[in-house]
């Protein structure tokens, strides 16, 4: 670690502006998280301190799993237990929420135009899989991917980039963490899926009991989600390997609904 400082710029002011609010208010509800220290907030910048360190691979999960679920239960306290998942969220502080459903579903109609669904009927389904698990108690989104995670030397975790923040249900962004690790790693055992969810749930549950209660088929339900929409970022950004069949959403009839890949993806 050292006090050297990196700088992130952005195209529009308002950006800039967003994720400066969305840094503050992830260490005010979700303090298990830690950042590195946010230097300057400028016009079109914003100025952090550098931290030395690797990204997320597949041993660090159960630390992970355990520190998401601990986030997301401080913040349920804090503040999202005044949230709903299928309307926007607006803090006290004046932090935006997004609502999960409509970005979900924005997303999805994109991939269709984009051609990383194979025809509509996928789309439909995918569609109602959103609606279907949008209950519970509300919990963040803030892209946990295995670059968002910098782990260093010491074995101190820092999380980044703060560019979105939805809502979501409990669960949601440790499957993005479980697909995007499989994408950039390849398999991860069920075994080892498992018991990163009972950590979640555990570290989730300490905040309030409702908090633990996600199961292996709503987790794998969001994979299913994730895995189209995060289909535009195959064979980039270290993303190598398909999500196993096992995973992957199927159609009424039982036919597997790949979404189309682009790039060098490895099976």
């Amino acid at each position: 670690m050292t006090t050297a400082h990196f700088t992130k710029d952005y195209g529009d002011p308002g950006q800039a502006a967003e994720a400066a609010r969305h840094y503050h208010w992830l260490a005010a509800h979700a303090r298990p998280l830690l950042q590195p220290a946010l230097i300057a907030a400028d016009p079109a910048s914003l100025t952090f301190e550098r931290i030395e360190g690797r990204h997320a691979e597949p041993q660090d999960l159960p630390r992970l799993a355990g520190m998401l679920g601990d986030a997301h239960g401080a913040a349920w306290t804090r503040d999202l237990h005044q949230a709903s998942l299928r309307t926007p969220h607006s803090s006290h502080d004046g932090t935006w929420f997004p609502d999960y459903v409509s970005c979900r579903e924005a997303a999805l109609r994109k991939r269709l135009e984009q051609g990383h669904l194979p025809n509509a009927s996928v789309l439909d389904v995918l569609l109602a899989l959103v609606k279907e698990i949008a209950e519970g108690p509300a919990a963040f989104y803030k892209d946990s991917n295995p670059r968002n995670f910098l782990i260093t030397t010491d074995g101190t975790i820092f999380t980044i980039d703060t560019d979105d923040l939805t809502l979501a249900p409990f669960g949601y962004d440790l499957a993005k963490l479980i697909t995007t690790l499989i994408m950039t790693y390849g398999p991860i055992e069920q075994p080892g899926i498992a018991q990163a969810l009972d950590l979640y749930n555990e570290a989730a549950a300490r905040h309030n009991a409702r908090l633990g209660t996600t199961d292996l088929q709503r987790l794998y339900a969001f994979v299913t989600l994730h895995i189209p929409l995060t289909a535009p970022y195959a064979g980039r950004n270290g993303y190598r390997f398909c999500v196993p069949d096992s995973e992957a959403p199927h159609d009424h009839d039982g036919t597997r609904l790949r979404p189309a890949r682009r790039g060098p993806v490895q099976r």
